[in-house]
């Protein structure tokens, strides 16, 4: 069987291509792809070029091997119907793949998570920004009677906003953009513009901030506004952006602390209690109770891939999370 994939060609240039797609071997499905998300954390850096080309796309998912070096596929966030299966997820079922955007392929159950009834298509390729955003919230720690300062308020940046209040957190977010800022007022998170932060942060400084506008000059800007031995939790990935950060006297006097956060592991003290099987039930269910419809702003069809891209790339007005649909 034959099917199109979309590869990522060069900065600034996408295409989609013809690829052959094997029978399913033992404990394989054949997916047909009803919509694909876009990250607009990683895969940015991979259309701007911005990623090292000799580094691994993933190694923990089965579907993405060799490097960020041109051309490549690239993607996780396909949902599609099982047609085919020879392990116990039977034809018809709906499903989560772990897999570059493609309108049919071949996965391993162990890359897929089952949907439950009333799970939307199009919302459902938030899932692993979902559970990036579980992850961050996980890292988070002890939240509860705090108030927590989140940077970036693009798709993570909203559902991790979403996730510390329901821990029990106070938080207020920045985004230079006023439309994020009135989306996330919209859903209940506090927002202001960043230069407004220093005005908003109770006196003293906030224990933990969040930074996930994958800005290189943010951190820098925010490290003022942690308290005493308060904590940098860094959620952005910037590739091969420079990062200047200013570790002199008060970083050092105040025994400031910056914390990266990622979602390809279990950090070693939850270990005890969180596996990724788990963390990724939590993710499903959140599907269906945090308020997505909202962060999903954009669908495109797979033909106008070029287009959704170059919609984030400029950061188009409305446009936070974009999903191709396919045919």
């Amino acid at each position: 069987m034959q099917a199109r994939r979309l590869l990522f060609v060069a900065p600034r240039r996408v295409e989609l291509a013809p690829v052959d797609v094997p029978e399913p071997g033992p404990g394989q499905l054949l997916v047909r792809t009803l919509h694909s998300g876009i990250s607009t954390g990683t895969e940015l850096l991979c259309y701007r070029g911005l990623l090292d080309p000799d580094l691994p796309l993933d190694e923990r998912i089965g579907s993405l091997g060799g490097s960020f070096r041109y051309p490549f596929p690239y993607g996780y966030s396909c949902v599609g119907e099982v047609e085919g299966s020879t392990g116990t997820v039977p034809a018809g079922t709906r499903v989560f793949a772990f897999h570059p955007h493609q309108d049919r392929f071949v996965v391993s159950e162990a890359d897929v998570v089952v949907l439950g009834e009333g799970i939307d298509s199009r919302a459902a390729t938030l899932f692993p920004l979902v559970e990036t955003g579980l992850q961050l919230s996980l890292d988070a720690g002890q939240v509860a009677h705090e108030t927590v300062v989140v940077l970036g308020l693009g798709a993570v940046g909203l559902i991790t906003a979403l996730l510390l209040q329901q821990a029990g957190s106070t938080v207020l977010a920045a985004d230079p953009l006023g439309r994020r800022r009135e989306l996330a007022l919209s859903l209940g998170i506090p927002a202001v513009a960043p230069e407004e932060l220093p005005s908003r942060v109770p006196a003293g400084g906030v224990p933990l901030l969040v930074e996930l506008s994958g800005a290189p000059a943010a951190l820098a800007g925010a490290l003022p506004l942690l308290t005493h031995e308060g904590t940098a939790l860094v959620g952005s990935w910037y590739g091969r952006q420079e990062v200047t950060l200013p570790l002199g006297g008060a970083f050092h006097r105040r025994r400031l602390t910056i914390r990266s956060s990622q979602v390809s592991t279990i950090p070693a003290a939850l270990a005890g209690r969180w596996d990724v099987t788990r963390r990724r039930r939590v993710a499903a269910a959140l599907l269906g109770q945090l308020p997505l419809s909202a962060v999903a702003t954009t669908e495109l069809a797979f033909d106008d891939a070029p287009l959704a891209y170059e919609a984030l790339d400029r950061r188009a007005a409305g446009v936070v999370h974009v999903a191709l649909r396919y045919p």
